[in-house]
């Protein structure tokens, strides 16, 4: 582990940095085709009722997630703000994957969906490169220090994230109840 630690370590900052943006590009053009690929897809499924069972068996899957709050929400943003919903997405933990689905799935220019990534891979890769090696790091070094700080620390994340949790799940469940209080023609 050490060996490998030291080998990621020895690579020239520009070179990791631009593998990452490599990395993250990829990713991001392969779900905005798998988002596109979802709605032809879906179309073509519709159109013909002799589409193998596997096909449309997938095609009903990814229907599924389409319709899933994560999903809704990337659809929500990329249709409220277009390309820059795309930059901004890579900064974010959790909306990324449905954002760049929903820029597939509505259509986005291929050519803006690129523009809009390029920058948004580069602050990934900065982001990622030194920062998030920088935890990954420290990480690797307490638990080679002290396990017992490792897992004090892990749990002190794992504590605060469901405190998290709950509170939105409890904010959002308030707000539904307050708009089903509300009288009709209000």
């Amino acid at each position: 582990m050490e060996d490998l630690l030291d080998r990621i370590g020895a690579l020239p900052v520009g070179m990791a940095l631009g593998l990452l943006f490599l990395v993250v590009l990829v990713r991001s053009h392969a779900t905005y085709w798998a988002g596109r690929a979802v709605v032809a897809g879906a179309q073509s499924a519709g159109e013909s009722s002799r589409s193998p069972q596997w096909y449309r068996t997938t095609v009903a899957q990814l229907g599924r997630w389409t319709s899933s709050h994560a999903a809704q929400r990337g659809l929500d943003l990329v249709r409220r703000w277009g390309a820059p919903a795309v930059t901004v997405a890579y900064l974010t933990i959790g909306l990324q994957t449905a954002v760049f689905a929903a820029a597939g799935m509505i259509r986005m220019p291929y050519g803006r969906f690129t523009l809009a990534s390029v920058p948004g891979s580069v602050a990934w890769a900065v982001v990622w490169g030194t920062v998030g090696f920088g935890a990954f790091y420290a990480a690797v070094s307490l638990v080679a220090a002290s396990p017992w700080a490792a897992v004090g620390v892990a749990t002190l994340v794992v504590v605060v994230t469901g405190w998290l949790w709950r509170r939105r799940l409890l904010r959002r469940a308030g707000r539904r109840v307050a708009v089903d209080e509300t009288p009709p023609g209000a």
